[in-house]
């Protein structure tokens, strides 16, 4: 899961003036629990962008090895957060020069995606046997399907075990119409349709803008695959099927 930095928090955590081993030992755990406040709000935000289902999130905080003095509030500030196994995150001190401290945070990501239930081969058009929904780790997946719908009626670019998390561009809308094919071109006016046969000159998948080629005025034109084998004119609004 690919992640942006979205916001800078403000942290009321203090510093003491202390020796850095004192400030290690007693400011720390508090100041770890802030950075991981801040990076699950990252991961939240992220998450809720990418309409993920039920997400949930594992942190380990990596604090510096050395810790620095700071007289007041200090803020937490996400560095680089595209990485969920590497998030950087500074802790700055406006009072001591905004001198900062870097911490790391590791997380793990699971949530509510769409598994292949049974083997998938290459191209081969997916339907409900083909599929369920289940709890998995997607932190290494950017772009899981979260959504059943969004499988059904696809094919995959490549095969697919069993288990295997569905992603969004391994996905693809299968071809309805093939080079050569014979077709039929429906064109629907006020309730009146007129069809004709045709040749398709381009393969496409349905919603795909076409050349086909009147086969009775031999007269080419540009139609929208609505079907296997169906094709209507582009400017015709489309109807959902």
């Amino acid at each position: 899961m690919i992640l942006r930095a979205v916001r800078v928090l403000a942290i009321p955590v203090l510093f003491a003036a202390l020796p850095a081993s004192a400030v290690q030992s007693t400011s720390a755990p508090s100041i770890a629990s802030q950075v991981e406040e801040a990076a699950r709000a990252q991961l939240e935000q992220q998450a809720e962008a990418a309409r993920l289902l039920e997400p949930r999130f594992e942190l380990t905080v990596v604090p510096p090895r050395v810790a620095a003095a700071c007289p007041g509030p200090v803020e937490v500030e996400p560095l680089d957060t595209r990485q969920p196994t590497r998030m950087r995150f500074a802790v700055r001190c406006p009072q001591a020069g905004n001198s900062r401290l870097e911490y790391i945070v590791r997380a793990r990501i699971s949530a509510s995606v769409v598994v292949t239930a049974t083997p998938i081969a290459a191209n081969e058009v997916i339907t409900d046997a083909h599929i369920t929904v289940g709890q998995r780790d997607i932190t290494s997946i950017a772009d899981p399907v979260v959504a059943a719908n969004d499988a059904v009626g696809q094919t995959s670019r490549r095969s697919l075990r069993a288990g295997d998390v569905l992603r969004n561009n391994s996905l693809t809308a299968p071809v309805l119409v093939k080079r050569g094919d014979a077709v039929v071109m429906i064109a629907r006016i006020e309730g009146i349709e007129v069809s004709t046969a045709g040749e398709a000159l381009d393969p496409g998948a349905r919603g795909a803008l076409v050349r086909v080629k009147n086969s009775t005025s031999g007269q080419t034109v540009r139609m929208r695959v609505v079907a296997p084998g169906t094709v209507e004119p582009v400017d015709i609004p489309r109807v959902n099927r």
